[in-house]
């Protein structure tokens, strides 16, 4: 159905109440879509049980009606959005400048599926899609206008799955370390200094730099990821130098190198610890004068990239020990992040669970809606020696024999189930019947902190009131 039919349909079955207008009266609504009615019309029931939020303004630009789905994507309930204007509910990238509805309202041309985002209530971006149309009366008089939008945020976290570009926005963690990090993040990316990022394997290193990438001026370039681990010096050096035809047997065409292939975007070298002395030397000379010579090649090329290095070791401990060039340390080290591993962030447990299901319902088409209490008190007490990539991997390995709504203990594969730390909890009621997400990172916060509200509330960045008040909501007192 298209926009226009919708509006037009609108009018003749009357999904508000026509207000007549006497000449000197004051100007009222001319459409209501107020489900709270006592004889809702038809249409008004079918926009409010669609998936797509609609509003209509009047042509004072002034809200008129609010579905359901509005509410939800946009944070602002009905109450909130009647007669306001839409850009102040309704608060897209093109409103100030190339609002659709305007062109809508003074061409009576339509406008169909236009990319957009918004600012939810809560401060959320969510991309959309925007459709709008005019409202014209029974004598075919404009009287307003219709605007539908769709929620493309599953859509576009699809996206980011399947072609792995990751922003800052996908970083999971209410961690005081992870929320310092997070808010360092985008001056981090504005300058082009070296970054170097240290954390135990399976910490979320290679995330945090492409959220980097992806927040810098160059993200419009190449981000070029290598395992330093995974290769020996001969192969590694092919790798980013590149060969020149005839270089060795089986040369049989110049290959280029990710030095090359990284210009005017960002070398991501993980395991940098793992390279030998020199290897670093050659890599310090590329870093430094910014040109490299292609094995068998004989001319220098020139490139620009931004490197970002991993260690999942302490690289001053590893220069200590002279397993590590101390000047290319010092070339490397310019901005420090440090991950903890998720043993020392167990608050974040439960939402980095949500996340995971909300990644794998996508990629599978499911709809599992959470965990049990049971798993969640049993992953708190779980000592995570793979970090959030063993997560991750819990989470996908539980959605093959669950079938129904929630993973339970049952789902969870033999080998976890083994571990000889299970039913260990500190705290003796970490966890609530409630499975709200607040509630379950309350729990894990007082679980992680062994009951000590004081602590609890500085990691949950709340007052010691606020706890209380929550604690007793949730039922963690009573």
């Amino acid at each position: 159905m298209s926009q226009l039919s919708l509006a037009d349909i609108s009018m003749k079955r009357q999904i508000g109440e026509k207000q007549e207008i006497s000449q000197g009266s004051e100007e009222r609504p001319l459409l209501s879509c107020h489900v709270t009615s006592a004889l809702p019309s038809p249409c008004c029931t079918i926009l409010e049980s669609i998936s797509d939020g609609v509003f209509t303004v009047d042509l004072h630009r002034r809200i008129t009606s609010f579905n359901r789905a509005a509410e939800t994507i946009t944070g602002f309930s009905r109450k909130e959005a009647m007669g306001q204007y839409c850009f102040d509910i309704f608060r897209a990238n093109v409103c100030e400048k190339n609002c659709a509805l305007d062109r809508t309202m003074a061409t009576e041309i339509s406008q169909v599926h236009l990319n957009a985002s918004i600012i939810s209530k809560t401060g959320e971006h969510k991309p959309i899609s925007i459709s709008t149309a005019v409202l014209k009366d029974q004598q075919g008089k404009v009287i307003g206008g219709v605007e539908t939008f769709r929620d493309l945020s599953d859509l576009e976290q699809l996206r980011r799955e399947l072609t792995r570009e990751y922003t800052y926005e996908d970083i999971v963690g209410n961690h005081p370390s992870i929320r310092d990090i997070v808010s360092f993040l985008p001056d981090i990316a504005a300058s082009d200094s070296p970054v170097l990022i240290e954390g135990p394997t399976g910490s979320g290193k290679e995330l945090f730099a492409k959220a980097i990438h992806a927040l810098s001026s160059r993200k419009g370039g190449p981000f070029i990821a290598l395992n330093c681990a995974a290769l020996p010096d001969t192969l590694l050096e092919s790798e980013l130098f590149g060969y020149s035809k005839g270089a060795f047997t089986g040369a049989t065409k110049n290959k280029p190198g990710r030095f090359l292939l990284a210009d005017k975007g960002t070398l991501f070298l993980d395991e940098i610890s793992n390279t030998s002395t020199a290897f670093q030397a050659d890599l310090l000379r590329v870093l430094e004068d910014g040109e490299f010579t292609p094995l068998g090649g004989r001319k220098s090329r020139r490139t620009d990239f931004r490197v970002v290095t991993a260690s999942n070791l302490d690289l001053k401990k590893c220069t200590d020990d002279g397993r590590f060039r101390e000047d290319l340390y010092y070339r490397l080290n310019v901005v420090r992040i440090s991950l903890p591993p998720l043993r020392e962030r167990k608050e974040d447990i439960p939402l980095l669970v949500n996340h995971f299901i909300h990644k794998f319902n996508l990629r599978q088409g499911r709809a599992v809606q959470g965990v049990t209490p049971e798993v969640l008190s049993f992953l708190m007490g779980y000592v995570f020696p793979g970090n959030i990539r063993e997560l991750a991997n819990i989470i996908e390995y539980a959605f093959i024999p669950c079938k129904g709504d929630l993973i339970g203990m049952k789902h969870l594969s033999k080998d976890l189930l083994d571990w000889s730390g299970q039913g260990k909890t500190v705290y003796s009621r970490p966890f609530p019947t409630d499975r709200s997400e607040e509630a379950a990172t309350i729990g894990a916060a007082l679980q992680q902190h062994d009951g000590n509200r004081i602590e609890t509330a500085r990691s949950l960045g709340v007052s010691r009131t606020t706890l209380w008040r929550k604690m007793k909501k949730y039922g963690f007192i009573e």
